[in-house]
């Protein structure tokens, strides 16, 4: 099986964002730092991390050593709603832990009990003084990313939920594409039963495993996807989905996977 590139979204501040990309939630320590190591040395040029999770400094030294250049690997971080009244002070931190000039993305990390237009405005001016090259938010409805579009004129670049087989929803989908705004989604395997036998067929007819098989069916839609894992095995694997493609009825059947 021949891996080809992995496929990216464009944004409006002109980055990249592969569409496959390494998640480092609750990895921290010694332990992340080697995951992402791992991550970059297979392939992986998409990190993301966050605030909250507590291994931004481990997440940015991985990538210094690593000998990849920045300019070739998408950093994302987060910034937690209870940071609102200081998201400068926070993304200087940020910053400083990851040891870059600025990230590729900056996203709320929740709404903060609401949309947040004011927060939001804050994170515009963060991305016109030029340390977030692109901003976004993450656990937000499409009204809610309407309300801080309204307010501000900007759109969220991205938006980052929980998104799997079983979460699978057509209108949520398509609401995004018709905003110009990038659908991302993590714990892609937390929501799945691997052991499905729809995705066991597909599996076996491709030579795969399901969780490959989950990962190709984000990317086939067009979906950014970052699974999460400590294990050098397992992060090979992940990377390993370029090889393949599903086609338009594998891609349906897995679409009827969804609850409800």
């Amino acid at each position: 099986m021949t891996q080809t590139a992995v496929p990216a979204a464009r944004l409006p501040g002109g980055g990249s964002m592969p569409l496959l990309g390494f998640g480092t939630w609750q990895i921290t320590g010694s332990q992340c730092y080697d995951a992402v190591r791992t991550a970059l040395d297979v392939g992986y040029r998409h990190l993301d991390t966050a605030t909250l999770y507590r291994n931004e400094a481990e997440v940015g030294r991985a990538l210094r050593d690593s000998g990849v250049p920045r300019d070739e690997v998408f950093v994302t971080t987060k910034l937690p709603p209870r940071n609102a009244d200081r998201a400068a002070q926070t993304l200087d931190a940020s910053l400083d832990a990851l040891g870059v000039d600025a990230v590729d993305l900056w996203l709320v990390h929740w709404p903060p009990g609401g949309a947040g237009e004011d927060l939001w405005a804050h994170f515009v001016e963060e991305r016109e003084a030029g340390r977030a090259r692109d901003i976004g938010v993450s656990n937000y409805s499409l009204a809610q990313i309407d309300a801080v579009t309204d307010a501000t004129g900007v759109a969220p670049a991205v938006n980052q939920v929980s998104w799997a087989p079983s979460k699978y929803d057509a209108a949520v989908e398509a609401g995004h594409r018709e905003r110009g705004v990038v659908l991302e989604g993590y714990s892609p395997f937390k929501n799945t039963d691997l052991d499905d036998p729809v995705l066991r067929g597909i599996a076996d007819a491709h030579g795969v495993s399901t969780a490959q098989v989950v990962l190709r069916w984000h990317l086939d839609h067009g979906v950014v996807v970052i699974p999460k894992s400590a294990t050098p095995e397992r992060i090979r694997a992940n990377a390993a989905v370029t090889g393949f493609s599903l086609d338009d009825d594998e891609v349906r059947r897995i679409d009827g996977l969804a609850r409800g």
